[in-house]
């Protein structure tokens, strides 16, 4: 039998019968239950598992972090690698141009809203946590085989920090983004992944491959976010155990989830306008404020000067780094990759979905070019700064000040050293309340957009998704953080390797986008080029048919009436000629 898969045309304005949610299988209450159901079962499934058997469930997270994260670690490297020249073929290629909407289409939100919005969705609260405690990480614990003097311990630390937090994650963002918007915006296609991958699989996506990949899509997404709210919410206790507050035990830790889930789904309840709008403008403000708090309380030049050095060094390594697998290291190098460099690759692909389809809903009416260079480019000198401030503000005082981040044993608490660093600005208290109450603001906007991103997914793409199924999957997320945190037994263990699981299957997904743009766009380019040739056409006919008029006029019908003989033959067939070129220039005009 005949396969009757068909595909969509490569470029053009979306088809009249353009799919709609119930294409996806969405039903009357406003769900697709061939994801839903299968999406509920598997996170609940795990969050009873984790609930009742916690011990075997924490085993079962180190057996999976030893024998299996280590192993896929190369093929993240290389896949990471792979997104990033793909982002910049695509952004400064011939494809740039193409409009992420219709050819007429203005941007729904301005430019700063636009930054504001997918730099607070893509980092939030993983970059307040790692801000000051990943280069101190790395200074105290360098990379196997990095030694040196500790002012280049200390910049290889900024160097490799910047590898984990800046191209190279937005890159999977720019991925999964462009794929989606493209299918959202310019060819008519519900909200959801299984579109982004039309142009590849053609009428499949409408059935159970498309199903799966949206099961994966909501997995990994609630994962990917319970992660980043577990790295929250310890953060969060921390702060509160830092002022003295109360101790973050377990179960002040749970009750923390609980109220900040709340908060979140009264959120995402408002909607994308309203909540997450304002929330995402509030974290900026805020961490805006509380940068330049610490650069004007710091040593302000040695920062300055060393957010520039440290440019150049990290473009420098850029590629070097980029590859760096740790092969010759052994297994100190593999436990080494597999804590950092496997644990952020996975981090950032199990939240590609959720950003994927975030900042494809926010990026209507922008072309190619300015996605690449939004998404790519500017959150990336901006995350740069943050941990030259913080991050560099910290090794400033390990290198040429009295210390106090790194412990006698060599190791750090990742946890407080954020509250350490914003305690000695004058006035140290407020800052420290200044630095919780961003990480909530962060933990609420990461928890809102999540739900409503998985809400979308579950629905079948609709961007409205019901409210009810919003309160259930924000209140889904918080439970998952809260089994993650109890199996980590207080560790960052179950956190990474849920994160560096959940990728796997979704890494194929990007792949499969990657591919379903490359035909697309070239696709947009080809028929572009065929209109163009048309156009061409049309007008050298016109212009020709302009000439050989031009010719006729010159001559007056009566100097040329007959022939030798004064039959006129000659006016009959001029006459009829002219006849033929009046009509193919009706025609050439059309």
């Amino acid at each position: 039998m005949s396969s009757t898969t068909t595909r969509p045309p490569a470029g053009g304005d979306p088809a009249a019968d353009a799919p709609t949610p119930e294409d996806a299988g969405a039903n009357r209450l406003g769900i697709a239950p061939w994801v839903f159901w299968p999406a509920l079962a598997i996170v609940v499934t795990f969050v009873l598992f984790t609930l009742v058997f916690t011990d075997a469930a924490t085993q079962a997270f180190s057996w999976v972090q030893s024998q299996i994260v280590g192993g896929i670690g190369w093929y993240y490297v290389l896949l990471i690698a792979a997104f990033v020249i793909f982002s910049i073929w695509v952004g400064a290629g011939r494809f740039g141009s193409i409009k992420l909407g219709k050819d007429d289409d203005e941007p729904e939100f301005k430019l700063p809203v636009w930054f504001a919005m997918l730099f607070a969705t893509g980092m939030g609260i993983g970059l307040v946590f790692w801000g000051v405690a990943e280069p101190l990480n790395h200074f105290a614990s360098p990379r196997p085989s990095v030694s040196g003097t500790p002012p280049e311990l200390a910049q290889q630390a900024l160097t490799q920090s910047y590898i984990h937090w800046g191209v190279h994650a937005w890159a999977i963002y720019v991925v999964a983004g462009l794929g989606i918007a493209y299918a959202v915006h310019r060819k008519g296609r519900p909200v959801s992944i299984r579109w982004a991958l039309e142009p590849l699989l053609g009428d499949r996506v409408k059935g159970g491959l498309g199903h799966a990949i949206d099961v994966i899509a909501v997995v990994g997404t609630i994962f990917g976010v319970a992660t980043s709210l577990g790295l929250g919410v310890s953060q969060i206790g921390a702060g509160f155990e830092f002022l003295g507050w109360f101790s973050a035990t377990n179960t002040a830790l749970v009750i923390l989830v609980a109220v900040i889930t709340a908060i979140a789904t009264v959120s995402v309840v408002s909607g994308l306008d309203k909540g997450i709008k304002i929330l995402s403008n509030a974290n900026m403000v805020l961490a805006a404020v509380v940068l330049v708090a610490v650069l004007l309380a710091g040593p302000t030049l040695f920062l300055l000067r060393d957010f520039v050095q440290s440019l150049g060094l990290y473009l420098q390594n850029v590629l070097r780094l980029t590859f760096d697998v740790s092969a010759f290291q052994g297994e100190e190098g593999q436990a080494w990759q597999a804590g950092w460099t496997t644990y952020y690759w996975g981090w950032w692909m199990s939240w590609a979905p959720f950003v994927g389809v975030f900042i494809a809903r926010i990026s209507r009416g922008r072309t190619v070019r300015e996605f690449v260079a939004g998404v790519l480019l500017v959150p990336t000198v901006v995350t740069f700064l943050w941990f030259a401030v913080l991050g560099g503000t910290a090794l400033y005082a390990e290198v040429f000040g009295g210390g106090g981040y790194v412990g006698a044993d060599g190791t750090v608490d990742t946890n407080t050293t954020l509250f350490t660093l914003l305690s000695g600005i004058p006035g140290g208290v407020i800052w420290v309340v200044a630095g919780i109450l961003l990480i909530t603001v962060f933990f609420v906007t990461s928890s809102d957009s999540g739900s409503l991103v998985v809400d979308m997914l579950a629905s079948g793409g609709d961007p409205n998704p019901p409210t009810w199924s919003r309160v259930l999957f924000a209140v889904l997320e918080g439970f998952v953080a809260v089994a993650l945190l109890l199996a980590g037994a207080g560790t960052l263990t179950a956190l990474q390797t849920a994160s560096i699981i959940t990728a796997l299957p979704f890494s194929f997904v990007l792949i499969g986008i990657m591919l379903s743009l490359a035909r697309a766009f070239k696709g947009e380019i080809e028929l572009r080029r065929r209109l163009m040739r048309q156009v061409e056409r049309r007008e050298l006919a016109q212009e020709a048919t302009e000439q050989v008029f031009g010719q006729l006029e010159e001559y007056p019908l009566d100097a040329h009436a007959t022939n030798g003989n004064g039959s006129g033959a000659t006016n009959g067939r001029r006459d009829g000629g002219v006849k033929v070129l009046r009509r193919r220039r009706r025609e050439a005009a059309k």
